[in-house]
């Protein structure tokens, strides 16, 4: 199977998987591609972003009607201001243990306590942009850090994932715009972004559809089950 494709049917899933239950779709997404060897580590977290951009973009626009807005603006200050603290000290970090940090990060965030409990002081969306984009730029995916302060203050399940998809969304592209700024040439990977950048917007169209009809409970246990079989096989293969 080309690359292209593979990466494309991958990310649909991924997509989709996010598209039902608000989260893990970009997790999944990063614990997977260092898997495959199909990206040089310095392209990993860039083509992730542009991708994931894609995906919450299209998964916010599907459900644009419950999208609160007034959280909106608080968000993107402190995005701004996390993603130029980040990226001033991102030449510190060696890429070569990025796949550990994903794998760290991912394993904390589904099972300690604890980490969830200090995430949780976080209760504003100027720091949670701050922390959330910042954080973006080493391990890929931080959108938990959004979606645990939107289950507490919304209920309903279209909100928590069209908003939580509509920030991640501004997480994401403010990550591309720095990796542009940083001399990324995204154009060297144009074929597996186009193939993963249709996965993933097919992938939200999906997953909205699908978002009413499955149990969700049961769907983020294996969601978390695979995520952290992924984040071990990660570990491992670094180690190793």
């Amino acid at each position: 199977m080309p690359s292209e494709l593979l990466l494309g049917l991958l990310t649909f899933f991924t997509s989709t998987v996010a598209g039902v239950v608000g989260i893990g779709g970009g997790m999944m997404l990063i614990a997977i591609l260092p898997s495959f060897g199909l990206l040089p580590l310095n392209a990993l977290i860039p083509v992730h972003a542009m991708t994931q951009m894609s995906s919450n973009l299209s998964r916010a626009i599907f459900g644009w009607e419950a999208v609160k807005t007034e959280v909106i603006p608080k968000f993107l200050i402190g995005s701004l201001f996390g993603i130029a603290f980040f990226a001033g000290i991102l030449y510190l970090i060696s890429l070569e243990y990025v796949p550990l940090f994903i794998a760290v990060y991912i394993l904390l965030s589904l099972w300690s306590t604890r980490f969830n409990q200090r995430i949780k002081h976080y209760e504003n969306y100027y720091l949670v942009g701050f922390l959330q984009t910042g954080l973006s730029i080493v391990v890929g995916a931080t959108g938990p850090l959004t979606m645990s302060l939107l289950l507490k203050d919304y209920e309903d399940r279209d909100i928590v994932v069209a908003t939580g998809a509509a920030l991640m969304s501004i997480t994401h592209t403010l990550k591309v715009i720095v990796f542009l700024f940083f001399g990324f040439v995204f154009w060297d990977y144009i074929w597996i972004l186009a193939a993963m950048i249709t996965g993933a917007v097919a992938g939200s169209y999906a997953g909205t559809q699908l978002r009413g009809k499955i149990d969700g409970k049961k769907f983020v246990m294996l969601l978390k089950v695979l995520l952290t079989a992924l984040a071990i096989k990660l570990i491992i293969s670094i180690l190793l």
